[in-house]
Order: C-alpha cells, then structure tokens, then sequence
C-alpha cells in the first residue's frame, strides 16, 4: 500500500526527462553546506554573498552574530595569489621524511593547501592567541600588493605586523571571533570524513569558540568539551579566583569519527593479579554491594550462600546485592565470586578479568596534570631541548600524546596551524619512535617576531617560526644520536640508515609571493577601461620576460603544482624521450603531470602528444604560439594546461 501511494505521489517521475536542477542543487550542497539552512534548504542571502556581495545589504541572519562575519567567510573561500617555496637549509633529513613546517601566515596556507590535502587530516590540534586583551590577533589584512608583510617576513624591518586587540576596542570579540572564523572554514576542508580537531582555549573565549564551531562544524557534531588543569598550585599572584584550568573544545567532521581508547597504565595493570591461578588469567576485584536499598530495589535484597562457613550472608540494611537472584546463581557457577584468599570475607567481591575487558580506556573529559602535563613542564620540555626557557606558554608533550592516541591510528596526518614552538610535532615523532608507526604532521607557524627583550630573542630566535623549526630539528638530533649510542654500528649500512631514519625529519616551506607576474597588477581608477588593459599587457611583457630570465625553476614547478592539486612532496623524474625540450614527470603518489618549463616548445615535442594523449601535460603559455596551443589543447584536451 504504501509502495502504491509513493508512485502516486509522483507519477511523472518516470515519463520526465533527467531532473539537472535537483542534481546541480545536491552538487552545490555537497561542495558549500554552508549555504543551506538547518532544514537543507538554499539560502539566497548567503548564496548571493558569494556570488555578489554588494548586492547584500541585510543584516546577518543568523542568530550567532558579530561585526565582520560575512567579511570573514568572503576572505576564507576568496583564493590566495601566495605560493610556497622550499628552504633547503632549514630542512631536516627530507629525503627520509613527510612532514612539513611551513612558515608563513596561516590563512593562505590553508588556502595552498586545501586543494591537495583536502580531506586528507586526520586530527587537527590548534593552540590558537588567547583573547586576552594582551596577546596579538592574526591580521586579515594579507595581500598581494600589502609591501609590509613581505618586507617584515623577510625581517627587513620590524617583524610582522599584527593588529592590537586591546579590550578598550569596540570590537574586541569580533576581531578574535573573525580571525577564528576564516580559518576554521578553511580548516574543515582539510579534515577527512572521520577526522577530528582539537582547539585550546581559555574563559575568555571558549563559549563564543563553541558557538563558532556549532556553525562551522554543525551542533550536531560536538564531541566534548575537555577541561585541562595546567597548573599544579595557585599563586599568591593569581587575581580574583586562580585560573587552574584551560579548555579544549572536540568536534569532529562527521559521526563517522570514532574514538580510540587509551591504554591503561602500569599502574593500572598492577591491580590485575591472579591470586588463586584462575585459568582465565589476571583480574582485579569489583564491589558486589549496591548503595541502593532494598526499599529501591527489593528483588536485590536475598541472601546468598557463604562457601565455607555455610551461612547465611545479606548485604547491609541499607544496601542490596548488585545482581538479581539468577544472575547471581550463574556468577557463582563461572566461580566469579572472590571472598579472600582464605575465604576470610564478610562479603564477596566480583572478578573482573583483564582479557575480558575492552582493550583499553574510555577517555574522561577531566584531564589532570598528574596524568598530561602542566604549563611548567611544557616550559621545562622547551627549556631542555634549546638550552633555557624561551617559550611562555608551550603544551606538555603528554597532553598531545594523549590528543593523538584518541583521535590518530599510527599512519595518519595531523596538523596544527598554530604551532608555536611546535610540540605536536614532538609528540607525533616521540609515538612513532614508541609503537614504529608512521604518523605524518603539517606544522603551519607565522613568522612573527620575538621582543626584542624576550629570551627568544636573546638566545638568538628572531622570529616564532625559527624556534619551531630549531625545537624539532634537536628532537630529532637527540633520537638520532641515541640510536647511535645504543648499537655503534646501526648506520653501518644504507639500507639501515634509511630504515632507522624513516620519518625522522621535515621539509620547510616559506609562504612567499607568487612567481607570476599578472597577479600584483592593479588597475588605475583615474584611467580608462582600454587604457588600463593596455597598460596590463605591457606590465605582463615585461614582467614575462623578467620571469623567463631570472627564474627559480624549483620554486615555479612548486607554484604550478600546488595550484594544481599537487601534495608537497612530490618528485620530479626526467623524461629522457623527450630531445628538444626538458620535460620532468611529476608525482605525488596520488596524481602525476608532465611539466616543462621551456620558453619555446619544439614542434618535435608537439607532434608527440598528437599520438601520446594519455598523460597530462603543463608548459609555460609564453612557450606556445597559437597553433601549438591548438593543437595541443586539440588532442589532449583538458589534460592540457598552461600557465
């Protein structure tokens, strides 16, 4: 009956030609959720926002709202001119590694990264600035054209410039919650389905985060909210009530997320014993009393059988067995009673065995400093890798272990892009070290500037960035030199070398403007349309001709392939087929492309792909004439691009 009533409901569905509305619809849901309401349907407003968004001029709609939020969500989906390069100095063992630590402001980083490692991040951790009235807020204001950021990451002047946050300003939320916001836009992305962040934060701003992430990441899909006691002790300093905690706020992608359990403890295993050589092996007593009383519960108030005085045993008046009568009875047959090694107990107590229980640990929402960490120890793990106190507020490397083993299998991807001095890299390289996983990180970290009166500053680190890339590179000397020391001649060969060297390094990029010229030109508002696009072929003559002259190949094949879907570490093979140009295949695992760039491509290397349309094929648009570009683009196609 109700099949008959669906085909009624709907009785043109099957004469009907292919519904592209209702397709294209789903498609655009599938790609931007966030432009769909709670009850999946299309938000005009917001879908006029990305496509025109002068033509809105109503206020927000949404009951969460602050000033700059529709600027904020423009800026995270609005693409970046900025690219990546390699530094070869700075890097660590890169050859024997995956990881990265890029240097650069965060939000473009993102945004490079979104298309190559989208859904690829198993676990995110940030640590983002406290809003507290004190510490800097990340600017917004990055762009092509700004001179100031690339002169201050540079260090040519004063470091990076930042926008203050003082609470005496009108928008003293707002800037912290617009910052955030972009971000964890952007951040979503890049988790996959069954992935998981992880964000630190304080009083200050953990309901309007919760808030926050209620949009970004749907109510629905909240974990927990962690309390972590970070200090062991108040000081007399401390005004009003001491602050003992900070927060960390779980949400995860989507309910395909499951959380790991933790393993138990030494101490924990040593309350397993097997006192009377149980075939089942070790167990641990439980209570086989219930507060409850047997007004609440009379069918648990009965007496049982004491095994060797023969009485009669009940649980107290104002108690009750924990198990009815039956359960009881298949209890004592399995011999899970205990009452004493010499039968010396008023009452039982239940066996709990080891190899019965789950494998681990349900994690609690209250973290103690007993069991992850606290502040100072953060501050003293620092201290002993680079040689004194440099950095304020650095996590406990066990507080990120504990993270990882909740949210990571041992060959996933995480990433932090707030990574300050950069203990979750720490961590991830100490958890590989211990169970030989394969864990990979993405450090992101903005080169700001220590004061000039800091320790940092002192020792020598003139921007954050530096002390998250020196941190790590010691962390990994120190393994490296204690392999060394443990067995003399582990390196005695180059297949061991690799092996005991596998994942013990990283490659750093530096975010930097892009190699192509056309993307610093701004037009001249006093001049005409045609004068204007005059004056832009001629600024892009000229710069192209700067670019093939003077360009870094390593650093544009990275630009190109980034753009291009590309993960950063690639590998680049030489084509020896072909002669008259230089032609590398690019590889990351996941996609592979042809790529030249040479300022003139040979007819010799045109006529081969008229035959060869298999494979994907990028060349510098300056290397082309017309009929090359057509042919080119005639017979490979899409596979076909140039920049």
């Amino acid at each position: 009956m109700s099949d008959t009533k669906e085909t009624i409901a709907n009785p043109l569905e099957k004469v009907q030609s292919h519904d592209w509305n209702k397709e294209r619809l789903e498609q655009l849901k599938q790609l931007m959720p966030d432009l769909f309401t709670n009850e999946g349907k299309l938000n005009l407003n917001e879908l006029k926002k990305v496509v025109d968004p002068e033509s809105v001029s109503e206020t927000e709609r949404y009951e969460f709202r602050w000033f700059g939020k529709s600027k904020a969500k423009r800026e995270a989906f609005t693409p970046t001119n900025a690219t990546l390069v390699y530094d070869e100095e700075r890097s660590v063992n890169p050859e024997n590694s995956e990881n990265l630590i890029i240097e650069g402001e965060n939000l473009q980083v993102l945004k490079l990264l979104s298309n190559s490692y989208r859904e690829q991040v198993k676990c995110i951790y940030i640590d983002p600035p406290y809003n507290t009235g004190k510490d800097f807020v990340y600017s917004d204001k990055f762009n092509q054209n700004r001179k100031e950021y690339w002169e201050d990451s540079e260090m040519t002047e004063n470091g990076i410039k930042v926008d203050t946050n003082a609470e005496t300003d009108g928008r003293f939320h707002s800037n912290w919650l617009n910052m955030m916001y972009s971000r964890l836009l952007m951040a979503r992305q890049l988790l996959r389905e069954d992935g998981v962040i992880f964000i630190s934060i304080d009083d200050n701003e953990v309901h309007h985060l919760r808030k926050l992430c209620d949009e970004v990441f749907g109510e629905e899909n909240f974990v927990s909210s962690i309390i972590w006691q970070k200090k062991y002790s108040v000081s007399n300093d401390d005004p009003g009530i001491a602050a003992m905690h900070d927060y960390i706020l779980c949400f995860q992608k989507s309910e395909k997320f499951h959380r790991n359990l933790l393993p138990r403890t030494e101490k924990q295993l040593l309350r397993y014993k097997n006192p009377d050589d149980d075939f089942r092996g070790p167990w641990a007593s439980a209570e086989y009393v219930s507060s409850k009383t047997k007004e609440e519960r009379p069918t648990l108030y009965y007496p049982i059988l004491h095994p060797k005085t023969k009485k009669e045993v009940w649980p107290d008046e104002s108690a009750v067995w924990r198990y009815s009568k039956d359960k009881h009875q298949n209890i004592v047959k399995e011999n899970r009673l205990y009452w004493g090694q010499d039968f010396n107990y008023e009452k039982p107590r239940l066996k709990r065995f080891l190899s019965e229980i789950q494998g681990g640990l349900v994690p609690g929402t209250w973290w103690s400093f007993k069991e992850v960490g606290h502040n100072d120890e953060g501050q003293k793990e620092t201290a002993k890798i680079l040689g004194r106190k440099i950095f304020s507020t650095p996590k406990p490397v066990r507080l990120i272990e504990k993270i990882l083993r909740i949210a990571c299998s041992n060959e996933d991807l995480v990433l932090d892009f707030f990574s300050g001095s950069g203990t979750i890299a720490q961590a991830v390289t100490k958890l590989n070290q211990e169970d030989g996983g394969n864990r990979k990180y993405i450090l992101v970290q903005l080169p700001e500037a220590t004061d000039e009166k800091s320790e940092a500053f002192k020792s020598g680190y003139k921007k954050i960035s530096d002390i998250t890339i020196e941190r790590n590179k010691r962390v990994i000397q120190n393994i490296i030199a204690e392999k060394k020391n443990e067995t003399l001649d582990i390196f005695s060969k180059k297949e061991d070398e690799k092996d005991q060297l596998k994942g013990l390094g990283f490659k750093v990029f530096k975010l930097v403007k892009s190699n192509f010229p056309r993307v610093d030109y701004a037009p001249d508002p006093e001049k005409s349309d045609e004068e204007n696009v005059a004056l832009l072929k001629k600024y892009i003559a000229e710069k192209e001709a700067q670019l093939v002259s003077a360009f870094n190949r390593e650093e544009l094949i990275t630009e190109i392939l980034i753009k291009n879907g590309f993960k950063l570490n690639y590998s680049l093979e030489k084509q020896e087929q072909f002669k008259q140009n230089e032609i590398f295949l690019a590889s990351d695992g996941d996609k592979e492309t042809l790529i030249c760039l040479d300022v003139s491509l040979a007819d010799e290397t045109v006529a081969h792909f008229k035959t060869h349309t298999g494979q994907k094929m990028i060349v510098l648009e300056r290397a082309l004439d017309t009929t090359k570009k057509w042919n080119l683009k005639h017979f490979l196609g899409d596979k076909f691009s140039a920049f």
